[in-house]
C-alpha cells in the first residue's frame, strides 16, 4: 500500500497531478480542495495517497491531508454504488469540515448539490456513513479537525462556516461555489471570524 508521495510537482490540472520521485513521474488523481493547495511547478509537495487496483486499472488518488484520504477510503468501502470517481468529486465540491457536518445532521440537500451526485445517493452516503462520522459516545455532529498547514475551518468557527456557507446558497450559490468562495474568506480571515465577516469577505466587501 502507497501510504504518501512525496516529489516535484511537473504538472497540474485541475484533478490531475504528477509527482516526479527519483527520476519517475506518477500520475495523481486529485479533488479541487486539493488542487487549490498545490504549490507553484518545480515545487515540492506531498499527498496522501490511496490506489485503487482494478483488472483494467491501475490508479493513484491523492489528497493534502490524511483525514481527506481516510474519508474517500470511508466512502468508497462503506457505501454501496459509489466509485472512486464520485467519491472524488464529493471531495473536490465540499470541504471535509462540511460533508461530516452535512452527512452527521443528514443534510441531503446540501449532499445532493455537490456535482454528480443525486437525491438517491446522497440518501445512501447519510445511511451508510451518518454513524461513523460521529465521534464516539457523541450524537452531535463533528467539529472540523484541528487546523494545520492549509487546513480551513476550526473546531470553535465550524458553526459561522456553515452559517455563512448557508447564506450564500440562499443568495443563489451553487455549493461548490459557495463552498470554495467561504473556504478561501476563512483562510485569510483566521480563527474565529463571524458569519458576517466571512460573508463580507466572500462577497469581496
Amino acid at each position: 500500500m502507497i501510504a504518501f508521495i512525496e516529489g516535484d510537482l511537473v504538472e497540474c490540472q485541475l484533478n490531475l497531478a504528477v509527482i516526479q520521485v527519483g527520476g519517475i513521474g506518477y500520475e495523481v488523481h486529485i479533488p479541487l480542495t486539493t488542487s487549490e493547495k498545490l504549490p507553484s511547478l518545480g515545487k515540492e509537495v506531498k499527498l496522501f495517497t490511496q490506489a485503487i487496483y482494478r483488472d483494467d486499472a491501475q490508479t493513484l488518488y491523492g489528497f493534502s491531508d490524511r483525514e481527506s484520504r481516510d474519508f474517500f477510503r470511508m466512502i468508497v468501502d462503506k457505501v454501496s454504488g459509489i466509485g472512486p470517481k464520485i467519491a472524488l468529486n464529493l471531495l473536490g465540491s465540499l470541504s471535509l469540515p462540511t460533508l461530516k457536518t452535512s452527512i452527521a445532521s443528514g443534510d441531503v440537500g446540501m449532499l445532493s448539490k455537490a456535482q454528480g451526485l443525486g437525491k438517491k445517493t446522497a440518501e445512501r452516503i447519510v445511511v451508510e456513513l451518518k454513524d461513523k462520522v460521529l465521534p464516539k459516545g457523541s450524537a452531535e455532529p463533528p467539529s472540523a479537525p484541528t487546523r494545520g498547514a492549509g487546513d480551513l475551518a476550526e473546531p470553535n468557527d465550524l458553526g459561522s462556516y456553515q452559517d455563512a456557507l448557508s447564506a450564500l446558497l440562499t443568495l443563489g450559490y451553487k455549493a461548490t461555489d459557495a463552498d470554495q468562495v467561504i473556504r478561501k474568506a476563512s483562510e485569510v480571515l483566521g480563527k474565529g471570524a463571524t458569519t458576517e465577516e466571512l460573508i463580507r469577505k466572500a462577497l469581496g466587501r
